[in-house]
């Protein structure tokens, strides 16, 4: 993740911590994470997990949507309704090797829609994580490493899967070629 990215993020999440009046330690104790994490995390020092990622933005209070980039303001008779290609909303995760373009064309709704990339080795995250809904996807190239509740399923181009996001999960690429799947998930979760 480019430097900027990296501080970018940390300094959205900085602050919307200090709108909300809490310090680093308050932070820490309502996401269960070190005040050293955080404090990196901040500086764009380090990037978060999706899990770290989830549990900083739940104790401040805000969907990890609020951390997607906006793009160019879409044509009035396509807004709520498409989203252009060069107007998505981009989440980079760093040095964990995943990028999640949003394709649903807002944050409302009861289903969100989006295309994550893959780098080669890259992961949801060292860690199984859970949250509200169903989830499932589509492989549209390469390999997809997806964990569930213990069970390891490898996916291939042109599979799909489908499981309850309240059971412990995470996901990898295991390949030496980029991964793309088209993922949707039943509620808000970015």
């Amino acid at each position: 993740m480019a430097d900027a990215q990296k501080s970018g993020l940390g300094a959205q999440l900085r602050q919307r911590r200090r709108v909300k009046d809490l310090t680093l330690s308050q932070l820490a104790h309502l996401s269960g994470l070190s005040v050293g994490l955080l404090s990196q995390i901040e500086r764009g020092l380090s990037a978060p997990s999706l899990k770290s990622l989830t549990l900083i933005c739940a104790a401040l209070g805000i969907p990890v949507s609020w951390l997607f980039d906006n793009g160019p303001a879409p044509d009035a008779t396509e807004q709520g309704l498409v989203v252009r290609r060069g107007a998505r909303r981009r989440l980079d995760l760093g040095p964990f090797g995943v990028t999640k373009e949003l394709l649903s064309p807002d944050l409302g709704g009861e289903m969100q829609i989006y295309l994550c990339s893959i780098r080669p080795g890259g992961q949801s995250g060292p860690e199984t994580y859970t949250h509200r809904g169903e989830e499932g996807g589509l492989v549209l190239a390469g390999t997809l490493e997806l964990t569930v509740e213990g069970r390891v399923v490898v996916l291939y181009e042109g599979d799909s899967f489908r499981f309850n996001s309240s059971l412990p999960h995470r996901f990898c690429n295991p390949g030496t070629s980029q991964t793309s799947v088209v993922w949707a998930n039943s509620l808000a979760f970015y």
